[in-house]
């Protein structure tokens, strides 16, 4: 049977009561076996049989604001469409979730949207890039389809007009972003290479500011996926790759270099450089790229620590006894940041 909601004290009905309803097979059209509920960061995921839906919490920071129902299905229907440009098939659209004269919730019925979601087509985690990894299961010729795939996707990216010095300005405030924030104290992060990391990009930055600025000149600057990760790429049956980042066109606007170098620095991190570089060294031949290796050297860096960072930002929501989990990924990325800032700095 299916749930009734009533509205809460501020005239919603509320997150949670929203979430008990989509655990409930009785709410979808498709009558599934069970569902499976997973929390993240700003959304909440729902795994049926064949479907996947995706609900974005009521949540507002600096970068993003879903903090209204209308802003809410506005973003779903951007990334239905962002996400189509590289997973056509597995973006189905966006669906309501709906309340009846009778506060009988729905997903897709007749009632009134109270709520909106992404639905997608559910993809075989045994074949995502992540879990093959762990796994020691990859082939070659997988990554290289993955490569091919990216590769068209680029290829029919238009350049983006952009400003070089604020191309560099923005990196420059993202590391002095990644160095404040990794250096707070309560952290108990290594001090040393937070220093290391942070003088290597900005020793880069001062010497080789040209790179940055030729990539601009050559218009290799892109709208593309902005979240370039192995969790996010599936090699079964075919090469997927889903969740790009769609609420902020600012940090989608990249250079493929960088993002790729983004997925590489993912690879290392979990264990398995090799696949990563594979799938970057094919993908920048196929479109005709050569970045120089201190651009590449110089990307991996600055994603790593703004990995760190975002990792150490969690224990802003948790209880201190849950701080290491979090602590120990962003020592990891650090690691990795010390790896690429010695590179870095050999290569000057």
């Amino acid at each position: 049977m299916a749930q009734t909601l009533q509205l809460d004290g501020n005239g919603d009905y509320g997150l949670d009561a929203k979430v008990r309803a989509l655990r409930d097979v009785a709410t979808y059209p498709e009558a599934p076996r069970a569902v499976e509920a997973r929390e993240t960061h700003m959304s909440w995921v729902f795994l049926t049989d064949d479907h996947a839906y995706k609900l974005k919490k009521p949540v507002r920071y600096d970068f993003l604001d879903f903090s209204t129902l209308e802003k809410r299905r506005v973003d779903c229907e951007e990334e239905v469409r962002l996400n189509r440009r590289l997973a056509p098939e597995v973006y189905l659209g966006t669906v309501a979730l709906t309340i009846d004269e009778n506060s009988v919730i729905r997903l897709g019925g007749d009632g009134t949207p109270i709520e909106w979601l992404v639905k997608m087509r559910r993809l075989p985690e045994m074949h995502m890039l992540d879990r093959r990894i762990r796994r020691g299961n990859i082939a070659s010729a997988e990554m290289r389809r993955v490569a091919l795939r990216l590769a068209d996707f680029y290829r029919h990216c238009a350049p983006i007009r952009i400003d070089a010095p604020g191309y560099c300005r923005r990196f420059a405030d993202a590391i002095e972003l990644n160095r404040r924030e990794l250096s707070r104290p309560e952290f108990d992060l290594p001090a040393a290479i937070v220093a290391n990391a942070y003088a290597a990009q900005f020793t880069f930055l001062a010497r080789e500011r040209a790179l940055l600025e030729a990539r601009v000149a050559a218009g290799r600057i892109v709208e593309g996926h902005g979240d370039l990760r192995p969790e996010h790429i599936c090699l079964a049956p075919e090469p997927v790759v889903i969740d790009c980042l769609e609420f902020s066109y600012e940090l989608r606007t990249v250079d493929p270099a960088d993002e790729l170098a983004f997925l590489a620095m993912e690879c290392a991190y979990l264990g398995a450089p090799g696949p990563g570089e594979l799938l970057a060294s094919t993908c920048l031949a196929a479109i005709g790229d050569a970045p120089p290796p201190a651009l590449v050297a110089f990307y991996k860096l600055f994603r790593a620590t703004m990995r760190a960072r975002l990792a150490i930002w969690h224990v802003h929501e948790l209880v201190r006894d849950d701080w290491p989990k979090w602590q120990q990924s962003a020592r990891a990325y650090l690691a990795l940041a010390d790896e690429y800032a010695r590179t870095l700095s050999a290569s000057g």
